[in-house]
């Protein structure tokens, strides 16, 4: 494949507003929109073109000279167009490349849709805040909204830890320093030592991966720095014992409560498509920390608790994932089909909206639409 012409695929999922672009051997080329993947009508690809694709990927990338190679996670950009993490791996022989559409501009949590209780996070001086999600739900996004807004109101050195880079960031109020891992240092674990040695405020991490990288971002947090990261877990239980799942045994009633001291907010993510299925929109679980929150987190057995305590908490800016669903119907930015599917307790909701006057069956034939699938189509200049 031409350079030209892998550039214009990668420029229409810019301009179309695509989340992920696929390219795999006997397939059309493949953009994901709003969670669905969607065919592009340009042709089927051979091994031949993914080798092409892969080399032009890799082309400026140190690691390009390793021949033989399974995997590789690295950024490639188009100048003043946009930025793509990319993920080239081998299948059947062949080259299997999936694109995550990056965008130049970072955006503000009102343009994301996000609670404006996450702004207050970016006051924090110290501590542990964590996003979490599976793939895809926006916790990269996230993430660098937060260190942007950091960036907007603070004079303090900002270190992010990636791999690959995806937001490039520019200076404001605050100096930024944006270390990729596999190009600039060896891993996680390294360049949280090494950046506990270059005074930082404060230091994103871009995943907890291991033990060791959970471990030196706590000694982080309790040596006074603010540190950001993402771990894939569902919601505000799931992460706590996630993080303590790393550690051995004897070790984790300690690491509970170094959590509990050091820990100030999760929010967990789920996207979902809006009611007219053009978009998605956030749904968010926030938790802060408490004095009840941290006797919940110390405690094994009162870790399933935490749940109804952010749920009597929303005056002080937490909330649970079914609150959120319940406001996002309210205004009328989901079906109650969607937020049925998306709710922690689907039992209790569907409850919750008998309680408040609606019915959920009916409210659902109400809204489904006749709009045909999204489709693009190439033309002649590929």
């Amino acid at each position: 494949m031409e350079r030209e012409k892998l550039y214009r695929l990668l420029r229409l999922g810019v301009e179309k507003g695509a989340s992920d672009i696929h390219f795999q051997v006997g397939y059309l080329p493949l953009y994901r929109f709003h969670g669905d993947l969607v065919e592009l009508r340009y042709k089927v690809l051979t091994a031949k073109d993914t080798e092409a694709i892969a080399q032009l990927l890799l082309e400026g990338d140190p690691r390009h000279r390793e021949t033989e190679f399974n995997e590789l996670d690295l950024a490639f950009e188009l100048p003043g167009e946009g930025r793509f993490r990319v993920n080239i791996s081998r299948q059947r022989r062949c080259f299997n490349i999936v694109l995550r559409v990056i965008p130049l501009q970072i955006r503000s949590f009102e343009e994301l849709n996000l609670p404006s209780a996450l702004q207050q996070l970016a006051e924090l001086r110290r501590g542990y805040v964590l996003v979490t999600g599976s793939t895809g739900m926006g916790k990269s996004t996230t993430l660098a909204t937060l260190i942007q807004e950091v960036n907007k109101r603070r004079k303090a050195k900002i270190i992010t830890i990636e791999d690959p880079i995806e937001f490039v960031f520019t200076h404001d109020q605050s100096i930024i320093t944006q270390r990729e891992i596999g190009t600039d240092t060896e891993s996680f674990p390294e360049a949280l030592r090494a950046a506990l040695r270059q005074d930082p405020d404060v230091i994103m991490v871009g995943e907890m991966r291991d033990l060791e990288t959970v471990d030196t971002s706590l000694k982080a947090a309790e040596t006074g720095h603010l540190v950001f990261s993402s771990i894939h877990t569902s919601d505000v239980g799931a992460t706590i014992n996630r993080l303590v799942s790393f550690f051995p045994s004897e070790e984790q009633l300690q690491v509970r409560s170094r959590l509990a001291d050091n820990l100030k907010a999760v929010v967990s993510l789920r996207l979902l498509p809006t009611k007219k299925q053009t978009d998605r929109v956030p749904a968010a679980e926030i938790m802060q920390s408490t004095r009840t929150i941290q006797e919940c987190i110390k405690d094994p057995a009162k870790t399933g608790e935490i749940t109804e305590y952010i749920a009597r908490a929303r005056s002080e800016l937490m909330q649970t994932f079914d609150q959120h669903l319940l406001d996002l119907l309210r205004a009328n930015k989901i079906t109650v089909e969607t937020a049925l599917s998306a709710a922690s307790n689907p039992t209790d909701f569907r409850t919750k909206l008998a309680l408040e006057g609606g019915d959920p069956e009916t409210t659902i034939d109400e809204e489904k639409t006749d709009e045909g699938p999204f489709e693009i189509e190439s033309d002649e200049r590929f």
